[in-house]
């Protein structure tokens, strides 16, 4: 997904260390393919068939269970969508300051980058997405920050000069939608733009959204149930 911006602690606000172990990345290189993304066919990512033997392999590879489910593996539906939008709108980050939240395998990051960003920051939780968002980033040979980090409970924005921030797929958990709502919210009062890639999860808060374009994603049906997922890219109300 945009890997969750936690499932488990709804993700703290105590950093974790960024390097993960050598297995991790191993995993990336050898049980996933670099392939590209149906709805932006000009980026690959590291995609994994399905979840379950992944992770599997992951918790094998670490010695322990519990590990974050692969989210970073596979390319859902609100980030292809978003990441559509901005190579479609390439004034909307062109220039400007980006972080991408709950980043996951880093394709909307990727694409920001792409579009003319000055400078992008993909923030994740999980070491390994951050690790999956700087190989996937080199991979398509553009300049991303990746930072294991959870940034949501912080009083303002991680960088005070940010200019756009960007989320897809992060409104399926009530504490996590409500706590992400609340920092895009803190990001519009400090003046940044905010861009949302969703299809209408449970918990998106449609009230205080816009939308602005909808695309088709396809291929979805092993992450999504469906081989189209009409998805929207939402903004803040004004």
């Amino acid at each position: 997904m945009g890997s969750p911006v936690s499932t488990r602690t709804g993700r703290s606000s105590i950093s974790r260390s960024a390097k993960p172990e050598l297995s991790s990345l191993e995993i990336i290189r050898t049980d996933t393919q670099l392939i590209s993304v149906p709805l932006v066919p000009q980026i690959r990512l590291h995609q994994a068939s399905e979840p379950i033997s992944l992770w599997q392999r992951m918790e094998l590879a670490a010695g322990r269970t519990g590990l974050d489910p692969p989210f970073w593996a596979f390319a859902w539906a609100g980030g292809q969508a978003l990441a559509r939008y901005l190579l479609d709108h390439p004034e909307t980050v062109e220039g400007q300051r980006v972080i991408d939240v709950a980043s996951g395998s880093g394709l909307v990051a990727i694409a920001a980058a792409e579009a003319g960003a000055a400078a992008v920051t993909a923030y994740d939780i999980d070491p390994v997405a951050a690790a999956a968002i700087a190989v996937n980033a080199a991979a398509n040979g553009v300049a991303v920050h990746a930072a294991c980090a959870d940034i949501l409970d912080q009083d303002g924005l991680p960088s005070p000069d940010t200019d756009v921030v960007l989320v897809a797929d992060a409104f399926y958990e009530r504490d996590l939608a409500d706590r992400v709502m609340r920092f895009l919210e803190r990001g519009c009062t400090r003046g940044a733009a905010v861009l949302v890639g969703d299809f209408g999860r449970a918990y998106l808060p449609r009230d205080h959204l816009r939308p602005l374009a909808t695309y088709d994603v396809p291929g979805l049906r092993m992450l999504e149930g469906s081989d189209i997922k009409r998805t929207t890219i939402w903004a803040p109300l004004a």
